[in-house]
């Protein structure tokens, strides 16, 4: 019986992730205990919770594994640095602390933090985790796979091909040709927080009109038949500074960047609206480029880009793939449960054993479960006011209140793998 602990951290979105022989125990992300978004600490809670779930201690691992090489995203980081200095001195200034005195020792760090692990600790590519954590759980026997996001080391996109436990990607776009940069850029400067509030950009898309659609693909993005690109760094600022745009971006867009929390314009609107349209044409160019390059049925996604449903949306109604399949943790958290995966099937050589009705995911309840009696309990000890319904009535009070405009948290009792479980 062998246990791996997956672990993403130290950038955003910090998770852990265990896996016996195969099979996906629990998983959890940070901020989830520490009620911080975004949590990039190490994930000590969580560790906690997966050990705690599979009913053991850290001595009974037989392998950690982290979900990327920060030893080459430093080398990154420093011939990005040297490519456009003198420039860039105050990031440089801001980012060298932090590396030389913590994200260079990942791996003792990892040791300390784990309470003494002496066990072997492994490191996956930021890519081949996301690559590893869409096809392996995915129901398909074989996938294409395609992976986009902001960076990882070097890559920024990449493709590639699973069969049964094998998965080789043959493909990648490099920094900073980005996609995930591009849609971040957009979300800076209409307001909106840098890996948190793309979701509110593709949110503001319907409210406005692609008008910059043109504008985008003449001045910053130069898109190639198979979807790869090049951005036009004249406009973006974050080679060498602190921020996503420069002062040429606001001129070409006519402003300067909104103010977070200010009110919203109609050139906001315009603006989410025509990036998610690039977005959705560039994703569409490199899924028909996958599919012609490999042939396969099915298409596995991940990476922070594959968090954008219009667009996978588009993928499933125009694209040339059957079948699609989408990491529901796409983004960095989900980096935790490829790099253990891999770790069984690539490096430990273990096969696997696909699911044709349905994934291995268990629903995507792999994190703590809550009784109606622990959700009593607490609601009590804060002195909220509650009301307890019938099952059948819960749908129905939420469709009201959905339609009187008020906000919903829905926390679900939900059965899976013989337990409660939280949605």
């Amino acid at each position: 019986m062998t246990t791996i602990l997956g672990l993403s951290a130290f950038y955003h979105d910090s998770a852990a992730c265990l896996v016996r022989d195969g099979e996906i125990v629990a998983a959890a992300q940070e901020e989830r205990f520490t009620r911080k978004k975004h949590d990039s600490e190490f994930p000590r809670h969580a560790v906690e919770y997966c050990l705690r779930e599979a009913g053991i201690g850290i001595a009974d691992v037989d392998y950690v594994g982290f979900y990327d090489k920060p030893l080459l995203k430093f080398e990154r980081i420093l011939e990005n640095y040297l490519g456009v200095a003198p420039r860039g001195l105050r990031s440089f200034l801001t980012a060298m602390p932090v590396w030389l005195k913590e994200k260079l020792f990942t791996r003792d760090q990892i040791r300390r933090d784990l309470g003494g692990y002496t066990g072997p600790i492994m490191f996956t590519e930021h890519h081949e985790s996301h690559a590893a954590s869409a096809f392996y759980p995915s129901p398909f026997a074989e996938a294409a796979v395609l992976t986009m996001d902001g960076v990882g080391e070097w890559a920024t996109s990449s493709y590639g091909v699973g069969r049964g436990s094998a998965l080789d990607l043959l493909a990648e776009l490099h920094y900073p040709h980005s996609l995930g940069m591009l849609y971040s850029a957009f979300t800076y400067y209409t307001g909106f927080k840098v890996n948190s509030g793309e979701y509110k950009v593709m949110g503001l898309a319907p409210y406005g009109e692609p008008r910059y659609v043109d504008l985008i693909f003449d001045q910053l993005v130069q898109l190639r038949d198979d979807g790869s690109f090049k951005l036009n760094m004249e406009y973006f600022d974050y080679l060498h500074g602190l921020t996503m745009t420069n002062d040429a971006f606001a001129r070409l867009f006519g402003g300067r960047a909104r103010a977070a929390e200010s009110e919203l314009s109609q050139r906001e609107m315009d603006l989410a609206a025509s990036i998610q349209v690039v977005t959705e044409e560039i994703m569409l160019r490199m899924a028909r480029h996958v599919h012609r390059e490999t042939g396969m049925e099915n298409l596995c996604l991940a990476g922070g880009v594959a968090l954008n449903c219009v667009g996978n949306g588009r993928l499933l109604r125009e694209g040339p793939f059957k079948r699609l399949w989408i990491q529901p943790a796409a983004g960095d958290a989900g980096g935790a449960l490829g790099v253990a995966l891999t770790i069984h099937h690539k490096v430990l050589g273990a096969p696997r054993h696909h699911r044709s009705e349905g994934d291995s995911m268990h629903g995507s309840y792999l994190g703590p479960a809550f009784s109606d009696a622990e959700i009593e309990t607490f609601l009590r000890s804060v002195g909220a006011v509650y009301e307890k319904l019938p099952t059948a009535d819960v749908v129905e009070r939420t469709a009201h209140l959905l339609a009187d405009e008020k906000v919903v948290g829905w926390l679900s009792a939900t059965r899976a793998r013989g337990r409660c479980s939280r949605s």
